[in-house]
């Protein structure tokens, strides 16, 4: 089954570089490292290291209180960080500098991950998040590397289109040493899919163990002061393709019940930002960009989050906190990090990528899940207009990742077996 994998795999190849290309015209630092991507080049990094890989910004903030764990606890061994994406490997840089080493995993084919796993001959390998690639974890598993999975999920969508492949998921998942899952519900469907019941193990969510940077907090309460301390602020951040339309129709009923109201909007992926501008702009808003370093001043409705890693800033300076990728069917974006704020946390419908933890905060009345651009309106018109009430759902909201803490120890134990091990 693999091998037709890898016969397809290689076939699609002029496809993949006419994606790489529209992304690179999009976003130059697409262009970046091709010949490693393809396997054509050897990764600039050391031998001996602990592999960790983290796809893109997302998990590579989701590992950032692990990866610094893994640094304290193993100071002497080089630390390798692989991403996918140029806003990953551009995180890797900002979070830790050259406290570690970055490389571009190369795609899965049969030669690229082989010449990758040659030039790099980890002692350990580590893959966040449900990275599952058929040919480079049976390549790992055949150098007898140890292979831990961690953080692994699979939502209910996922597990029922894995299952047309079954076979090949199971050969996938027969190869990490240690799965690490985030709750019961994931390790039961991935043990459905094929994964050695023995070695799956629920350590719980990294994204629990989040912290959020002084310094963010610090430049958060500077861009507030800059707004205005009395002006209502609510943030919709990581927004996606097609959704920021359906944002700006609640806020064009927002202004109605509170004129004076700025919008914070926070594009996902920096190749949108000017389109995003623009967008708004057709619709007669004044919009400032936060790359241009230009007061916002009350005449101005929108700050537009142009920039990147400062998302903890934006949410630190917001009343209200809209989590995109959630009003079009993407799956959402990640819930805890306004809640690690102490923010009232709002999301559409479409949320599997983080289905139980939305399902927590609303238990915990911390979060509110809306249908529909009309009453994400009503939400953030409630909790603006009720102080008490916002700084409830927010303490809630912070209360939930309190006590959900402790995953990062948990993983950290399964390491230093497999260290021992290995």
């Amino acid at each position: 089954m693999r091998h037709v994998y890898s016969a397809l795999l290689y076939l699609f190849t002029p496809l993949l570089l006419g994606y790489l290309a529209l992304r690179a015209w999009r976003e130059p630092d697409y262009q970046a490292q091709w010949a490693q991507r393809f396997g054509l080049r050897a990764p600039d990094a050391p031998r001996d290291a602990i592999w960790v890989h983290a796809a893109s910004m997302g998990e590579v903030q989701a590992a950032a209180v692990f990866i610094r764990q893994l640094r304290a606890t193993y100071p002497e061994t080089p630390l390798v960080v692989t991403t996918m994406t140029p806003t990953g490997a551009a995180h890797v840089a900002r979070l830790f500098g050259e406290g570690v080493h970055h490389a571009y995993l190369p795609f899965d084919y049969p030669h690229a991950v082989a010449g990758f796993l040659r030039a790099l001959r980890p002692r350990m390998a580590v893959i966040m998040e449900m990275e599952l690639w058929p040919n480079l974890f049976a390549a790992v598993n055949r150098r007898g590397i140890p292979l831990l999975l961690v953080n692994a999920r699979l939502s209910a969508a996922s597990a029922r289109g894995y299952s047309r492949v079954r076979r090949l998921m199971a050969d996938v998942l027969a190869c990490p040493t240690t799965i690490a899952a985030q709750t019961r519900e994931h390790a039961r469907r991935l043990i459905h899919l094929g994964a050695p019941p023995e070695r799956v193990t629920v350590t719980g969510n990294l994204k629990f163990d989040m912290t959020v940077p002084a310094s963010a907090r610090e430049q958060g309460e500077a861009l507030r002061g800059a707004l205005g301390s009395e002006r209502p602020v609510w943030v919709a951040a990581s927004t996606r393709d097609g959704e920021e339309e359906l944002v700006l129709q609640a806020f064009d009923e927002v202004r109605r019940h509170q004129p004076d109201v700025l919008l914070l909007l926070v594009p996902r992926h920096p190749d949108r930002f000017q389109r995003v501008a623009a967008l708004c702009r057709d619709r007669g808003y004044s919009v400032v960009l936060r790359s241009s370093e230009a007061p916002c001043g009350s005449d101005a409705q929108i700050l537009l989050g142009d920039t990147m890693g400062e998302l903890y800033v934006f949410y630190a300076a917001a009343d209200v906190a809209f989590v995109g990728g959630s009003l079009v069917p993407l799956g959402g974006q990640n819930v805890l990090e306004p809640a690690a704020l102490g923010l009232p946390v709002i999301v559409g419908p479409h949320t599997f990528n983080f289905e139980q933890i939305v399902q927590q905060l609303v238990a915990r009345r911390g979060l509110y899940q809306v249908a529909d651009p009309h009453l994400l309106a009503d939400a953030v018109i409630e909790l603006l207009e009720r102080p008490e009430q916002r700084a409830d759902m927010g303490r809630r909201a912070l209360g939930l990742m309190e006590a959900n803490r402790g995953a990062t120890e948990r993983v950290m134990a399964l390491v230093d077996t497999l260290w021992e091990k290995a």
